[in-house]
């Protein structure tokens, strides 16, 4: 029975995560965006049953995640990056 050993370069698994952390970062400034735009047109009932407000800071706590996750992928990626070195 053989044994296949496989090695990855760090140049391409970091070539893997980059386009993420910068597609995450879009994405999360853009629900921002919208959030924004949604709580400030519909501003004028303030109450919990304005649902375009709601859906608004939905999208605006939505973007603090998407931003924390890839906040994490960056820091995982980079520790390991560190570390094999």
């Amino acid at each position: 029975m053989a044994v296949k050993t496989v090695t990855v370069s760090n140049e391409r698994s970091e070539r893997d995560v980059v386009p993420l952390v910068k597609l995450m970062t879009i994405a999360a400034w853009a629900l921002l965006g919208i959030g924004l735009v949604l709580s400030l047109l519909s501003l004028d009932h303030f109450s919990d049953r304005n649902a375009m407000l709601m859906i608004g800071i939905g999208f605006m706590v939505g973007s603090v995640f998407v931003y924390v996750i890839r906040t994490a992928i960056h820091l995982v990626h980079s520790r390991a990056v560190s570390k094999d070195e």
